[in-house]
C-alpha cells in the first residue's frame, strides 16, 4: 500500500486513545480503526480535516506516500 496512515504514532505522542479521537472527532470507532490500520480506500477531506483539528496536525503528519506498486 503506497499511502501509509501514522494516526497510531500520531495518538500515541498526544497521549490520546482512538476512542477519544472517536468521541472528539464524531467518526464511529469501527470507521477510525479501518483508517488505522490502513484498510480504507478513501477518506473525505471533511474526515481529514477534523483529524487534524482534533490531533493538531498537518495531513502530511497522518499520511505519507511511497513509491510502489499497492499491492502487499
Amino acid at each position: 500500500m503506497p499511502v501509509i496512515v501514522h494516526l497510531d504514532d500520531l495518538l500515541h505522542h498526544r497521549r490520546m486513545s482512538l476512542t477519544e479521537l472517536s468521541d472528539t472527532v464524531g467518526i464511529t470507532l469501527a470507521n477510525l480503526s479501518i483508517l488505522k490500520t490502513g484498510k480504507a480506500k478513501a477518506i473525505r477531506f471533511s474526515t481529514l480535516e477534523a483529524i487534524c483539528r482534533a490531533l493538531d496536525c498537518q495531513p502530511g503528519e497522518l499520511l505519507t506516500w511511497i513509491e510502489g506498486d499497492g499491492e502487499e
